[in-house]
C-alpha cells in the first residue's frame, strides 16, 4: 500500500507538471483534430507588426499586436456539418486590411485586450479585433504566456498571467497607446483569465467572458472525457491534486468560482448551449457568484470550441456592452468639464 501511495503521489506530480508544461512546448502531432476552422488569410496579421515585450515573474517574452481603429469591412459565414457524430464548423472572414480611416482612427475611443483560450494564440481571437476595431476600439492581440509566439516554460492558470497582461497594459501607456477606458474580451481559458484579472487591475472595465470556465479541475476532466478518452482518469486526478503544489498556490486558488466569491465583479458572460467542456449549467453557477448586474448570453446551437465566432449572435450584445462603459465615462467627463 505505501509504495502504491508513493507511486501515485510521483505519478500525480509527474502528470501535474504536464498539466501545466507551456502549450507551445508540445509537439504539433500531440493536438487533436480541430472540430473548427477558420478561413481568413493569416497573413494579414503581418500588416499589424508583432510586438515583444519581458514580462514576469517568472520571466517570458511576451508577443502583442495593436490592431488600430478603421473600416476593415469584416464579414462572416457559417458552415456546418456532422462528422463522426460529431457537429464541425467553418468560419469564413473577409476583411479588407489596411482598412479605410474612418471617425475613430485617430482617436480610439478606449482599449480592448483579446484573450485566447488555452492552447492556442493570437489569430484565433484576430476576427474580434478587426470587428471591434471598425466600431472604435483600439485592440490589442495577445499571446499569453506559453503560447503562440511568447516563451515561458509553464503556465500558472491565471495566477502569474494577470501581472503579465498588467505590465502589457504599463508598456501600452508608456508608448502612449492606452486609451482609456480599457475592456477585455476572452475565450475560455481567455475568458476565466479576464475575469480574474478585472478582480486585481482597476484600469480593467468591462470583461466579456466567452465560456470560461469556474472549476479547474473539472474543465480538465472534461477536456479528457471529450478528447481524450483513451487516458485514465485517475492519473489525472492525481495530477489535479499535486498541481497546486507544483505551481505554489493554495488549493482552489486555480478556480474562478474562488475569485468571484471573494470579489464578485460584473462581466457580460457568453455560454454554449452544446457545451461539453464549460457545460451551460457550469457557466451559470459562475454568472450566479458575479454582481448582480452581470448579463448572460446563452447561444443555443453553438459548441465550446465555435461560440465565440457566432457573431450574428454575439456581436449586438457584446458592442452594447462595451458601449455602456464609453457612454457612461463620456458622461462623467462632460459633467467634470461643466464642473
Amino acid at each position: 500500500m505505501a509504495m502504491l501511495v508513493l507511486g501515485m503521489s510521483g505519478c500525480g506530480t509527474f502528470v501535474a507538471h504536464r498539466i501545466a508544461q507551456a502549450p507551445n512546448t508540445y509537439p504539433t502531432w500531440f493536438a487533436p483534430k480541430a472540430r473548427v476552422s477558420l478561413d481568413f488569410s493569416t497573413g494579414f496579421l503581418s500588416r499589424f507588426p508583432a510586438r515583444f515585450m519581458e514580462v514576469g515573474p517568472p520571466t517570458a517574452k511576451m508577443c502583442y499586436r495593436v490592431i488600430e481603429p478603421a473600416d476593415y469591412q469584416v464579414k462572416v459565414t457559417r458552415t456546418n456539418w456532422i462528422e463522426h457524430g460529431e457537429e464541425q464548423f467553418d468560419f469564413t472572414f473577409r476583411a479588407t486590411v489596411p482598412g479605410r480611416s474612418n471617425q475613430w482612427t485617430g482617436a480610439p475611443r478606449g482599449t480592448v485586450v483579446l484573450l485566447h483560450g488555452y492552447g492556442l494564440a493570437q489569430f484565433s481571437m484576430a476576427p474580434w479585433a478587426l470587428r471591434l476595431a471598425e466600431d472604435g476600439w483600439r485592440c490589442v492581440l495577445v499571446d499569453l504566456r506559453g503560447h503562440g509566439r511568447s516563451t515561458g516554460r509553464e503556465i500558472f492558470f491565471g495566477t502569474r498571467e494577470t501581472n503579465d497582461l498588467s505590465q502589457l497594459l504599463d508598456k501600452l501607456e508608456w508608448d502612449g497607446q492606452l486609451a482609456g477606458p480599457v475592456q477585455v474580451m476572452g475565450e475560455s481559458y481567455g475568458g476565466a483569465l479576464a475575469l480574474r484579472w478585472k478582480t486585481s487591475e482597476p484600469r480593467v472595465q468591462k470583461v466579456v467572458a466567452i465560456a470560461p470556465y469556474g472549476v479547474l479541475s473539472d474543465a480538465v476532466l472534461n477536456i479528457a472525457r471529450d478528447y481524450a478518452k483513451w487516458f485514465p482518469t485517475f492519473f489525472l486526478r492525481a495530477g489535479l491534486k499535486q498541481l497546486p503544489a507544483v505551481l505554489e498556490v493554495q488549493p482552489g486558488d486555480l478556480d474562478i468560482t474562488t475569485v468571484l466569491k471573494r470579489h464578485p465583479e460584473s462581466a457580460l458572460f457568453v455560454a454554449a448551449a452544446q457545451d461539453k467542456i464549460m457545460p451551460l449549467k457550469d457557466v451559470n453557477s459562475l454568472h450566479e457568484l458575479a454582481d448582480s448586474n452581470s448579463p448572460m448570453v446563452v447561444v443555443p446551437r453553438a459548441t465550446h470550441e465555435a461560440v465565440t465566432y457566432f457573431f450574428d449572435d454575439l456581436v449586438p450584445p457584446v458592442t452594447a456592452w462595451l458601449d455602456g462603459e464609453t457612454q457612461r465615462a463620456n458622461l462623467e467627463n462632460e459633467r467634470s468639464a461643466a464642473r
